[in-house]
Protein backbone atom coordinates (compact mmCIF):
# COMPACT_ATOMS: atom_id res chain seq x y z
CA UNK A 1 0.00 0.00 0.00
CA UNK A 2 1.08 3.31 -0.77
CA UNK A 3 2.24 5.35 2.06
CA UNK A 4 1.39 9.09 0.63
CA UNK A 5 -1.86 9.84 -1.82
CA UNK A 6 -2.29 12.83 -2.99
CA UNK A 7 -5.80 14.29 -3.67
CA UNK A 8 -6.60 16.13 -6.82
CA UNK A 9 -9.92 17.50 -6.21
CA UNK A 10 -11.54 19.63 -3.32
CA UNK A 11 -15.20 19.26 -1.73
CA UNK A 12 -17.00 16.16 -0.68
CA UNK A 13 -15.56 13.60 -2.96
CA UNK A 14 -11.75 15.15 -1.41
CA UNK A 15 -13.16 14.65 2.09
CA UNK A 16 -14.15 10.88 1.08
CA UNK A 17 -10.61 9.87 -0.23
CA UNK A 18 -9.33 11.55 2.60
CA UNK A 19 -11.23 9.29 5.35
CA UNK A 20 -10.68 6.26 3.32
CA UNK A 21 -6.37 6.86 3.33
CA UNK A 22 -6.52 6.99 6.98
CA UNK A 23 -8.27 4.15 7.42
CA UNK A 24 -5.79 2.10 5.50
CA UNK A 25 -3.20 3.96 7.57
CA UNK A 26 -1.90 6.30 4.23
CA UNK A 27 -0.63 10.19 4.78
CA UNK A 28 -2.98 12.22 2.59
CA UNK A 29 -2.24 15.77 0.75
CA UNK A 30 -5.11 17.92 0.08
CA UNK A 31 -4.60 20.85 -2.98
CA UNK A 32 -6.49 23.74 -2.04
CA UNK A 33 -7.04 27.31 -3.81
CA UNK A 34 -7.18 30.53 -1.68
CA UNK A 35 -11.18 30.47 -2.15
CA UNK A 36 -10.74 27.08 -0.12
CA UNK A 37 -8.34 27.71 2.29
CA UNK A 38 -10.74 26.79 5.24
CA UNK A 39 -12.55 24.38 3.32
CA UNK A 40 -13.21 20.86 5.27
CA UNK A 41 -10.55 19.01 2.89
CA UNK A 42 -8.36 21.61 3.29
CA UNK A 43 -8.30 20.85 7.17
CA UNK A 44 -8.74 16.94 6.91
CA UNK A 45 -5.82 15.99 5.47
CA UNK A 46 -2.52 15.40 6.86
CA UNK A 47 -0.55 17.98 4.05
CA UNK A 48 -2.23 20.79 2.06
CA UNK A 49 -0.66 22.65 -1.14
CA UNK A 50 -1.75 25.77 -2.09
CA UNK A 51 -2.28 25.54 -5.87
CA UNK A 52 -3.74 28.67 -6.82
CA UNK A 53 -5.89 31.39 -6.63
CA UNK A 54 -9.93 31.02 -6.53
CA UNK A 55 -11.08 30.02 -10.05
CA UNK A 56 -10.82 26.82 -11.42
CA UNK A 57 -8.38 27.78 -14.51
CA UNK A 58 -6.00 29.06 -12.06
CA UNK A 59 -6.41 26.47 -9.32
CA UNK A 60 -7.71 22.76 -9.79
CA UNK A 61 -7.67 22.74 -13.55
CA UNK A 62 -3.87 24.30 -13.43
CA UNK A 63 -1.60 21.16 -14.88
CA UNK A 64 1.44 22.51 -13.82
CA UNK A 65 0.69 23.27 -9.92
CA UNK A 66 -0.95 20.33 -9.31
CA UNK A 67 1.87 18.57 -10.41
CA UNK A 68 4.31 20.50 -8.70
CA UNK A 69 2.45 19.99 -5.68
CA UNK A 70 2.51 16.44 -6.35
CA UNK A 71 6.24 16.34 -6.47
CA UNK A 72 6.51 18.49 -3.66
CA UNK A 73 4.70 16.72 -1.58
CA UNK A 74 6.37 13.53 -2.33
CA UNK A 75 3.36 11.40 -3.60
CA UNK A 76 3.49 7.98 -5.02
CA UNK A 77 -0.22 8.60 -6.41
CA UNK A 78 -2.98 10.27 -6.73
CA UNK A 79 -6.68 10.16 -6.66
CA UNK A 80 -8.25 12.02 -9.06
CA UNK A 81 -11.79 11.68 -7.70
CA UNK A 82 -14.60 12.94 -10.42
CA UNK A 83 -14.32 15.76 -12.72
CA UNK A 84 -11.88 17.72 -12.70
CA UNK A 85 -8.58 15.83 -14.25
CA UNK A 86 -10.58 12.28 -13.66
CA UNK A 87 -11.02 11.97 -17.15
CA UNK A 88 -7.99 13.20 -18.47
CA UNK A 89 -5.31 11.00 -19.82
CA UNK A 90 -2.65 14.07 -20.39
CA UNK A 91 -2.90 13.93 -16.62
CA UNK A 92 -2.24 10.23 -15.99
CA UNK A 93 0.18 10.48 -18.63
CA UNK A 94 2.17 13.13 -16.81
CA UNK A 95 2.04 11.36 -13.73
CA UNK A 96 3.36 7.97 -15.21
CA UNK A 97 6.10 10.24 -16.47
CA UNK A 98 6.73 11.44 -12.89
CA UNK A 99 6.77 7.87 -11.61
CA UNK A 100 3.96 8.77 -9.31
CA UNK A 101 0.74 5.95 -9.73
CA UNK A 102 -2.90 7.60 -11.10
CA UNK A 103 -5.20 5.57 -9.22
CA UNK A 104 -7.24 4.94 -11.94
CA UNK A 105 -7.86 3.40 -15.30
CA UNK A 106 -5.13 2.83 -17.75
CA UNK A 107 -4.13 5.80 -19.72
CA UNK A 108 -5.41 4.00 -22.89
CA UNK A 109 -8.63 3.06 -21.42
CA UNK A 110 -9.44 6.50 -20.56
CA UNK A 111 -8.98 7.23 -23.83
CA UNK A 112 -10.79 5.02 -25.56
CA UNK A 113 -14.15 5.40 -23.10
CA UNK A 114 -13.54 8.92 -23.31
CA UNK A 115 -13.95 9.17 -26.41
CA UNK A 116 -18.15 8.68 -27.47
CA UNK A 117 -17.11 7.60 -30.79
CA UNK A 118 -14.89 5.01 -30.02
CA UNK A 119 -16.39 3.81 -26.77
CA UNK A 120 -19.59 3.00 -29.17
CA UNK A 121 -17.32 1.23 -31.59
CA UNK A 122 -15.95 -0.61 -28.22
CA UNK A 123 -19.45 -1.76 -27.39
CA UNK A 124 -20.99 -3.46 -30.58
CA UNK A 125 -17.74 -5.22 -31.11
CA UNK A 126 -18.70 -6.55 -27.82
CA UNK A 127 -22.23 -7.53 -28.89
CA UNK A 128 -23.93 -4.69 -26.45
CA UNK A 129 -26.31 -3.20 -27.91
CA UNK A 130 -26.22 0.40 -28.67
CA UNK A 131 -28.67 3.04 -29.87
CA UNK A 132 -28.71 3.68 -33.35
CA UNK A 133 -26.76 6.51 -34.33
CA UNK A 134 -24.34 8.35 -36.86
CA UNK A 135 -20.71 5.63 -36.96
CA UNK A 136 -18.35 8.62 -35.97
CA UNK A 137 -18.04 11.84 -35.77
CA UNK A 138 -21.10 14.38 -37.49
CA UNK A 139 -19.25 17.14 -39.33
CA UNK A 140 -21.74 19.45 -39.52
CA UNK A 141 -25.82 20.83 -38.98
CA UNK A 142 -26.47 20.09 -43.23
CA UNK A 143 -25.15 15.92 -42.16
CA UNK A 144 -26.96 15.90 -39.07
CA UNK A 145 -30.32 16.72 -40.99
CA UNK A 146 -30.05 14.16 -43.10
CA UNK A 147 -29.29 11.54 -40.79
CA UNK A 148 -32.51 12.46 -38.68
CA UNK A 149 -34.47 12.43 -41.49
CA UNK A 150 -33.50 8.54 -42.11
CA UNK A 151 -34.15 7.42 -38.65
CA UNK A 152 -36.86 9.96 -37.31
CA UNK A 153 -36.96 12.50 -34.58
CA UNK A 154 -36.75 12.80 -31.56
CA UNK A 155 -32.69 13.12 -31.94
CA UNK A 156 -29.89 13.54 -29.56
CA UNK A 157 -27.24 15.97 -30.56
CA UNK A 158 -24.16 14.67 -28.87
CA UNK A 159 -20.58 15.87 -27.65
CA UNK A 160 -18.38 13.42 -28.37
CA UNK A 161 -16.24 14.31 -25.06
CA UNK A 162 -16.95 14.83 -21.41
CA UNK A 163 -20.33 14.50 -19.49
CA UNK A 164 -21.93 16.09 -16.65
CA UNK A 165 -25.34 16.41 -19.25
CA UNK A 166 -22.99 19.40 -21.03
CA UNK A 167 -23.12 19.56 -24.82
CA UNK A 168 -26.35 17.12 -25.23
CA UNK A 169 -29.77 19.15 -26.95
CA UNK A 170 -32.47 16.78 -27.53
CA UNK A 171 -34.21 17.66 -31.21
CA UNK A 172 -38.14 17.82 -32.08
CA UNK A 173 -37.83 18.92 -35.23
CA UNK A 174 -35.50 19.68 -38.14
CA UNK A 175 -36.31 23.46 -37.59
CA UNK A 176 -35.14 23.63 -34.46
CA UNK A 177 -31.37 21.82 -35.01
CA UNK A 178 -29.04 23.85 -36.75
CA UNK A 179 -29.31 26.78 -33.87
CA UNK A 180 -29.14 23.39 -31.18
CA UNK A 181 -26.30 21.95 -33.09
CA UNK A 182 -24.43 25.63 -32.96
CA UNK A 183 -25.37 25.72 -28.89
CA UNK A 184 -24.07 21.97 -28.02
CA UNK A 185 -20.88 22.03 -29.80
CA UNK A 186 -20.11 25.68 -28.14
CA UNK A 187 -20.96 24.33 -25.22
CA UNK A 188 -18.84 21.05 -25.79
CA UNK A 189 -15.45 23.28 -26.96
CA UNK A 190 -15.81 25.60 -24.06
CA UNK A 191 -16.29 22.31 -21.00
CA UNK A 192 -13.80 19.84 -22.54
CA UNK A 193 -11.90 21.51 -25.12
CA UNK A 194 -13.77 19.47 -28.04
CA UNK A 195 -16.58 20.87 -30.16
CA UNK A 196 -16.84 17.30 -32.28
CA UNK A 197 -20.61 16.14 -32.04
CA UNK A 198 -22.26 12.39 -32.18
CA UNK A 199 -25.95 12.12 -33.25
CA UNK A 200 -27.98 9.60 -31.81
CA UNK A 201 -32.00 8.30 -32.43
CA UNK A 202 -33.47 9.64 -29.25
CA UNK A 203 -35.01 7.21 -26.66
CA UNK A 204 -38.71 8.23 -25.81
CA UNK A 205 -39.17 8.43 -22.27
CA UNK A 206 -36.36 5.98 -21.00
CA UNK A 207 -34.84 5.05 -17.61
CA UNK A 208 -30.86 6.01 -17.15
CA UNK A 209 -29.05 2.79 -15.33
CA UNK A 210 -25.68 2.22 -15.05
CA UNK A 211 -23.30 -0.49 -13.87
CA UNK A 212 -20.46 -0.31 -11.62
CA UNK A 213 -17.30 -2.00 -12.79
CA UNK A 214 -14.35 -2.92 -10.98
CA UNK A 215 -10.95 -4.72 -12.19
CA UNK A 216 -7.67 -5.09 -11.21
CA UNK A 217 -4.28 -4.88 -13.23
CA UNK A 218 -4.48 -8.43 -12.70
CA UNK A 219 -7.26 -9.10 -15.61
CA UNK A 220 -9.85 -10.04 -13.50
CA UNK A 221 -12.92 -7.82 -13.75
CA UNK A 222 -16.74 -8.00 -11.93
CA UNK A 223 -19.45 -5.69 -11.74
CA UNK A 224 -21.78 -4.49 -8.50
CA UNK A 225 -24.72 -4.35 -9.77
CA UNK A 226 -26.85 -1.40 -11.04
CA UNK A 227 -27.85 1.86 -10.21
CA UNK A 228 -30.68 3.98 -11.66
CA UNK A 229 -30.31 8.02 -12.20
CA UNK A 230 -33.66 8.84 -14.22
CA UNK A 231 -34.28 11.74 -11.68
CA UNK A 232 -32.48 14.53 -13.81
CA UNK A 233 -33.24 17.99 -14.49
CA UNK A 234 -33.28 19.56 -17.41
CA UNK A 235 -29.72 19.65 -18.24
CA UNK A 236 -29.55 15.68 -18.18
CA UNK A 237 -27.63 16.61 -14.45
CA UNK A 238 -28.39 13.57 -11.97
CA UNK A 239 -30.54 14.88 -9.25
CA UNK A 240 -31.41 11.41 -7.17
CA UNK A 241 -29.63 8.16 -7.99
CA UNK A 242 -30.56 4.44 -6.38
CA UNK A 243 -29.49 0.99 -5.91
CA UNK A 244 -30.50 -1.38 -6.93
CA UNK A 245 -33.27 -0.81 -9.62
CA UNK A 246 -35.86 -1.83 -8.19
CA UNK A 247 -38.47 -2.58 -11.19
CA UNK A 248 -35.57 -4.44 -13.09
CA UNK A 249 -36.41 -8.20 -14.32
CA UNK A 250 -33.24 -9.99 -12.78
CA UNK A 251 -32.44 -11.57 -15.89
CA UNK A 252 -32.16 -8.28 -17.63
CA UNK A 253 -29.95 -7.11 -14.60
CA UNK A 254 -27.86 -10.21 -15.24
CA UNK A 255 -27.12 -9.80 -18.42
CA UNK A 256 -26.52 -6.15 -18.59
CA UNK A 257 -23.57 -6.37 -16.23
CA UNK A 258 -22.10 -9.24 -18.14
CA UNK A 259 -22.63 -6.73 -21.07
CA UNK A 260 -21.01 -3.95 -18.92
CA UNK A 261 -17.75 -6.20 -17.72
CA UNK A 262 -17.14 -7.39 -21.70
CA UNK A 263 -17.01 -3.83 -23.11
CA UNK A 264 -14.86 -2.97 -20.04
CA UNK A 265 -12.27 -5.36 -20.84
CA UNK A 266 -12.57 -5.28 -24.64
CA UNK A 267 -10.53 -1.42 -23.46
CA UNK A 268 -8.23 -2.87 -21.17
CA UNK A 269 -9.91 -1.42 -18.55
CA UNK A 270 -8.85 -1.93 -14.43
CA UNK A 271 -10.01 0.01 -11.47
CA UNK A 272 -13.43 1.68 -10.88
CA UNK A 273 -15.65 2.46 -13.84
CA UNK A 274 -19.13 2.81 -14.82
CA UNK A 275 -21.06 1.74 -18.19
CA UNK A 276 -23.88 3.45 -18.59
CA UNK A 277 -27.34 2.68 -20.21
CA UNK A 278 -30.60 3.88 -21.53
CA UNK A 279 -33.62 1.07 -20.58
CA UNK A 280 -37.07 1.77 -22.93
CA UNK A 281 -40.41 0.49 -21.32
CA UNK A 282 -39.81 -3.09 -22.57
CA UNK A 283 -36.42 -3.61 -20.60
CA UNK A 284 -34.61 -3.07 -23.44
CA UNK A 285 -31.28 -1.23 -23.34
CA UNK A 286 -28.71 0.36 -24.95
CA UNK A 287 -25.43 1.86 -24.36
CA UNK A 288 -25.14 5.37 -23.64
CA UNK A 289 -21.42 6.04 -22.37
CA UNK A 290 -18.45 4.81 -19.54
CA UNK A 291 -16.93 6.79 -17.19
CA UNK A 292 -13.25 5.95 -16.56
CA UNK A 293 -13.32 7.37 -13.01
CA UNK A 294 -15.21 6.87 -9.87
CA UNK A 295 -19.20 8.23 -9.68
CA UNK A 296 -20.94 11.17 -7.42
CA UNK A 297 -23.05 8.61 -7.13
CA UNK A 298 -20.89 5.26 -6.03
CA UNK A 299 -22.07 5.56 -2.31
CA UNK A 300 -25.42 4.28 -3.06
CA UNK A 301 -23.56 1.02 -4.24
CA UNK A 302 -21.43 0.69 -1.18
CA UNK A 303 -24.69 0.94 1.17
CA UNK A 304 -26.00 -2.18 -0.86
CA UNK A 305 -23.06 -4.51 -1.22
CA UNK A 306 -21.18 -3.31 1.81
CA UNK A 307 -17.86 -2.89 -0.60
CA UNK A 308 -15.50 0.18 0.33
CA UNK A 309 -14.89 1.37 -3.56
CA UNK A 310 -11.99 3.88 -2.54
CA UNK A 311 -10.47 1.33 -0.14
CA UNK A 312 -10.66 -0.95 -3.24
CA UNK A 313 -9.70 1.69 -5.55
CA UNK A 314 -6.31 2.18 -3.32
CA UNK A 315 -5.88 -1.70 -3.11
CA UNK A 316 -6.11 -2.03 -6.88
CA UNK A 317 -4.01 0.84 -7.68
CA UNK A 318 -1.29 -0.55 -5.33
CA UNK A 319 -1.16 -3.81 -7.26
CA UNK A 320 -3.69 -5.80 -5.09
CA UNK A 321 -5.93 -8.47 -6.74
CA UNK A 322 -9.52 -8.34 -6.31
CA UNK A 323 -10.96 -9.42 -3.35
CA UNK A 324 -14.24 -11.68 -4.42
CA UNK A 325 -15.61 -12.99 -7.34
CA UNK A 326 -18.58 -12.03 -8.87
CA UNK A 327 -20.52 -15.15 -7.35
CA UNK A 328 -19.42 -13.52 -4.26
CA UNK A 329 -21.17 -10.03 -5.28
CA UNK A 330 -24.51 -9.62 -2.61
CA UNK A 331 -27.03 -7.08 -2.97
CA UNK A 332 -28.96 -6.22 0.82
CA UNK A 333 -31.87 -3.44 0.75
CA UNK A 334 -31.99 -0.88 -1.49
CA UNK A 335 -30.06 2.79 -0.94
CA UNK A 336 -30.90 6.22 -2.53
CA UNK A 337 -28.77 9.18 -2.78
CA UNK A 338 -29.88 13.05 -3.11
CA UNK A 339 -27.62 15.71 -4.07
CA UNK A 340 -27.97 18.62 -2.18
CA UNK A 341 -26.62 21.73 -3.90
CA UNK A 342 -26.54 25.87 -3.24
CA UNK A 343 -29.36 26.85 -6.01
CA UNK A 344 -32.36 28.80 -5.63
CA UNK A 345 -35.65 26.83 -6.52
CA UNK A 346 -37.57 29.85 -6.51
CA UNK A 347 -34.82 31.62 -8.98
CA UNK A 348 -34.93 28.99 -11.90
CA UNK A 349 -31.96 27.48 -9.68
CA UNK A 350 -29.75 30.15 -10.03
CA UNK A 351 -26.50 29.41 -8.05
CA UNK A 352 -26.54 30.65 -4.40
CA UNK A 353 -23.10 31.69 -2.45
CA UNK A 354 -22.29 33.25 1.02
CA UNK A 355 -21.92 32.25 4.37
CA UNK A 356 -23.49 29.18 5.95
CA UNK A 357 -24.68 30.68 8.86
CA UNK A 358 -26.43 27.03 10.55
CA UNK A 359 -26.02 23.74 8.96
CA UNK A 360 -28.29 21.24 10.90
CA UNK A 361 -27.58 17.67 8.96
CA UNK A 362 -30.14 14.80 9.57
CA UNK A 363 -29.06 11.33 10.82
CA UNK A 364 -30.21 7.80 12.46
CA UNK A 365 -29.87 4.58 11.52
CA UNK A 366 -29.89 4.26 7.69
CA UNK A 367 -28.26 7.78 7.28
CA UNK A 368 -25.28 8.79 5.20
CA UNK A 369 -23.55 12.29 5.06
CA UNK A 370 -21.00 13.06 3.06
CA UNK A 371 -20.23 16.77 2.64
CA UNK A 372 -17.62 19.56 3.30
CA UNK A 373 -19.89 22.08 4.55
CA UNK A 374 -20.25 23.17 8.19
CA UNK A 375 -21.89 26.13 9.85
CA UNK A 376 -19.21 29.20 8.91
CA UNK A 377 -18.22 27.94 5.56
CA UNK A 378 -18.61 30.47 2.64
CA UNK A 379 -20.12 29.10 -0.66
CA UNK A 380 -17.83 30.57 -3.20
CA UNK A 381 -18.56 31.08 -6.79
CA UNK A 382 -16.03 29.54 -8.28
CA UNK A 383 -17.13 25.80 -8.26
CA UNK A 384 -20.01 23.21 -8.73
CA UNK A 385 -22.69 23.98 -6.44
CA UNK A 386 -23.18 20.65 -4.57
CA UNK A 387 -22.89 20.77 -0.95
CA UNK A 388 -23.36 17.31 0.53
CA UNK A 389 -24.64 14.06 -0.50
CA UNK A 390 -27.89 12.50 0.97
CA UNK A 391 -27.61 8.82 1.34
CA UNK A 392 -30.11 7.02 3.35
CA UNK A 393 -30.78 3.11 3.11
CA UNK A 394 -33.66 0.89 4.08
CA UNK A 395 -34.79 -3.08 3.55
CA UNK A 396 -36.78 -2.26 0.38
CA UNK A 397 -37.56 0.98 -1.91
CA UNK A 398 -40.43 1.86 0.06
CA UNK A 399 -38.59 1.91 3.86
CA UNK A 400 -35.66 3.65 1.78
CA UNK A 401 -38.03 6.49 0.09
CA UNK A 402 -39.74 7.56 3.77
CA UNK A 403 -36.11 7.33 4.81
CA UNK A 404 -35.20 10.16 2.60
CA UNK A 405 -38.01 11.98 3.14
CA UNK A 406 -37.74 12.43 6.59
CA UNK A 407 -34.18 12.86 5.99
CA UNK A 408 -34.36 15.67 3.80
CA UNK A 409 -37.56 16.75 6.26
CA UNK A 410 -34.60 16.91 9.12
CA UNK A 411 -32.07 18.74 6.80
CA UNK A 412 -31.69 22.44 7.74
CA UNK A 413 -29.44 25.00 6.08
CA UNK A 414 -29.31 28.81 6.28
CA UNK A 415 -27.34 31.57 5.39
CA UNK A 416 -27.66 30.41 1.83
CA UNK A 417 -30.41 29.05 -0.72
CA UNK A 418 -30.59 25.09 -1.31
CA UNK A 419 -32.25 22.62 -3.29
CA UNK A 420 -33.63 21.19 -0.38
CA UNK A 421 -37.39 22.43 -0.25
CA UNK A 422 -37.32 21.23 -4.05
CA UNK A 423 -36.04 17.57 -2.86
CA UNK A 424 -39.05 17.60 -0.79
CA UNK A 425 -41.52 18.04 -2.99
CA UNK A 426 -39.67 16.07 -5.83
CA UNK A 427 -39.80 12.58 -3.93
CA UNK A 428 -43.16 13.23 -2.05
CA UNK A 429 -44.81 13.26 -5.80
CA UNK A 430 -46.85 9.47 -6.25
CA UNK A 431 -44.91 9.08 -9.46
CA UNK A 432 -41.51 9.11 -7.61
CA UNK A 433 -43.11 7.50 -4.65
CA UNK A 434 -44.27 4.29 -6.77
CA UNK A 435 -41.07 4.56 -9.07
CA UNK A 436 -42.93 5.43 -11.66
CA UNK A 437 -39.94 8.16 -13.48
CA UNK A 438 -37.76 8.26 -16.42
CA UNK A 439 -35.27 10.77 -17.72
CA UNK A 440 -37.58 13.37 -18.59
CA UNK A 441 -39.71 13.29 -15.74
CA UNK A 442 -38.04 15.96 -13.71
CA UNK A 443 -39.17 18.46 -16.40
CA UNK A 444 -43.09 16.93 -16.41
CA UNK A 445 -42.97 17.66 -13.03
CA UNK A 446 -42.07 21.68 -13.47
CA UNK A 447 -44.67 22.29 -15.78
CA UNK A 448 -47.23 20.90 -13.62
CA UNK A 449 -45.82 23.38 -11.25
CA UNK A 450 -44.73 21.81 -8.70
Amino acid sequence: MFKKVLIANRGEIACRVIRACRELGVRSVAIYSEADAKSLHTLMADEAICVGSGSNTDSYLNLANVLMACQISGAEAVHPGYGYFSERSNFAQALSSLNIKFIGPPVSAIEAMGDKASAKKAAIESNCPVVPGSDGIVESDTEALEFAQQVGYPILLKAVAGGGGRGIRRVDSPDDLPQNWKTASAEAQASFGNGDMLVEKCVVEPRHVEIQVIGDEHGNMIHLGERECSVQNLRHQKLIEEAPFAAFPDEVRQQMGRDAVRVAQAVGYANAGTVEFLVDKDFNYYFLEMNTRLQVEHPVTEEVTGIDLVHLMLRIASGERLPLSQEEVRLSGHAIEARITAQDPDNDFAPSTGCITDWRAPGGRGVRMDTHCYAGFSVSPFYDPMLAKLIVKGSNRAEAVTRLQSALAEFHVAGIATNIPFLRRLVSHPDYVSGNVHTSWVGKFLAEGN
